[in-house]
């Protein structure tokens, strides 16, 4: 058994751990960064999440409109036939794309003097002393400080976990090697990532119905907004069922079958056969085999690692970062968690979670749903004097970009102080949601009123400028 000394061990090449390995062993640090599989370095980002999940969304967007120009023009043959070889091409790119990142992503580390990678897998055996095991290898590794970036898995229900599999029960992840592209696939949980798979899947050509067990559509959102959501999914084909308890699911025969019953309805049960049968329903942190009891962390309910607003845990030494910590599930969130461990360690210590505001998010439908600080519902809510501006897309003429790339659907919506002028929220369900979002951000954070954006000059023909005209048209909550 071997021991290695240093100064910081990662638990997890993630986007807080592995930026925070760079810049400490570029600093002369010595860092030990550990993954358990080779197939995650880089991180979920970059192998099973944002990157491969957003080049099927795209791939998929750019079929619907094949599809809609092809369906337009008599002379044109349709696409739509053609659906499980573009699938499969698709997927080809997805991984064609992982593979050049992860191998980026190891260069830039291996190129490191300071940095040593280790592949297997981690668990404490005293504070900040990590055992890794790979077969039969050992290695010690002893540390002064330990960062546990080991990310979060797909939770899998019981009622899936029970199930018989004869390969048609997915989580997230195998979900996008399906093969072929199902015919008609069932989505159960209607959060992010229901809704992104499902409006990509149908894009993609595949039937789709959506269980979801609340009996509100999305209920964090606006009605309108909801609204319009559902109504895009809905007219690309994906069947939306509210109050959707499932049952048992039955993967034995020519097709699985989920059995579901619905509120009210306690009495009946519904059955849909599917071809594939997706699980959307949460993640769950990656801690069960970490030890941690040996290091004196301390997990809550659900297994998150318990953390400060500075990202230390309750043992001396050892902070968490990323989705394990619990905080919001996000590669951009968990890259100031980056910032502030190393504040921590070679800054002032300052820098905390409090300073977060205004933290943009975006479902990855087509078009994008962008959100940003409180929504209309939230505002009243507030008790402050509220302004709203809501215009649906395809009638907002100072923004020409969604007719000339063919996407109108959607509405932007900015809900805006009365008193100081200050933007509160905005929601924009629209083509470059996901870019938009990040102005209205900085302009939260920074301080710039609604009327400074609403007399800005941007580019054109642009989707920002759609803020010229939306924000000239705020009204009294009231109205």
């Amino acid at each position: 058994m071997a021991d290695l000394t240093v100064d910081i061990v990662v638990l997890g090449w993630g986007k807080a751990g592995k930026t925070l390995a760079g810049a400490l062993g570029r600093q002369g640090k010595r860092v030990a960064l550990v993954e358990r599989s080779a197939e995650m370095a880089g991180g979920s980002c970059i192998n099973i999440n944002c990157v491969p999940t957003k080049a099927l969304v795209h791939d998929s967007g750019m079929l619907m409109g094949a599809i809609v120009n092809a369906n337009a023009n008599a002379n044109a043959p349709s696409e739509a036939g053609d659906s499980i070889r573009r699938f499969a091409s698709s997927v080809a790119r997805r991984d064609t794309l992982v593979e050049k990142l992860r191998a980026r992503n190891r260069a830039l580390l291996d190129e490191v003097d300071m940095i040593t990678l280790v592949q297997g897998q981690a668990r404490f055996t005293a504070p900040r002393r990590i055992e890794v095991s790979a077969g039969h290898d050992r290695l010690l590794i002893s540390a002064e400080t330990v960062v546990v970036n080991t990310g979060t898995v797909p939770a899998m229900p019981a009622v899936a976990s029970d199930a018989a599999r004869h390969g048609r029960l997915h989580d997230s992840t195998s979900i996008q090697h399906v093969d072929p592209l199902p015919e008609r696939l069932v989505i159960v949980g209607g959060g992010y990532v229901g809704l992104e798979f499902a409006g990509m899947f149908a894009g993609f050509g595949s039937g789709v119905v959506l269980l979801d067990r609340h009996d509100g559509f999305m209920r964090g959102e606006d009605r309108d907004v909801a609204d319009a959501v559902r109504a895009l999914l809905e007219e690309r084909g994906v069947e939306v069922v509210l109050g959707a308890e499932v049952e048992a699911v039955d993967d034995t025969g020519d097709r699985a079958v989920v059995a579901y019953g619905t509120a009210g309805e306690a009495a009946h049960t519904r059955h849909v056969e599917a071809d594939a049968v997706l699980f959307a329903t949460g993640r769950r942190p990656v801690t069960d085999d970490l030890g941690l009891d040996a290091a004196g962390v301390t997990t809550d309910d659900r297994g998150f690692i318990v953390v400060d607003d500075r990202l230390r845990t309750s043992a001396e030494g050892v902070f968490a970062v990323g989705d394990v910590n619990g905080g919001p599930q996000f590669t951009y969130v968990s890259l100031d968690d980056y910032r502030i461990v190393l504040d921590q360690l070679t800054g002032d210590g300052s820098r905390s979670t409090r300073d977060r505001a205004a933290v943009p998010s975006t479902i990855f439908l087509t078009p994008p749903l962008a959100r940003v600080g409180m929504n209309e519902t939230e505002a009243r809510e507030s008790g402050r004097d509220v302004l709203v501006a809501v215009k649906q897309v395809a009638d907002i003429a100072a923004m020409p970009r969604p007719k000339i790339v063919g996407e109108t659907h959607g509405l932007i919506k900015v809900v805006v102080d009365a008193a100081t002028d200050r933007i509160l929220g905005a929601t924009l369900f629209c083509v470059d949601a996901q870019e938009v979002i990040n102005l209205v951000a900085l302009a939260m954070r920074a301080g710039v009123t609604a009327t400074e954006l609403r007399d800005g000059i941007w580019t054109h023909p642009s989707s920002t400028e759609a803020l010229n005209e939306v924000l000239g048209d705020l009204r009294p909550l009231t109205w």
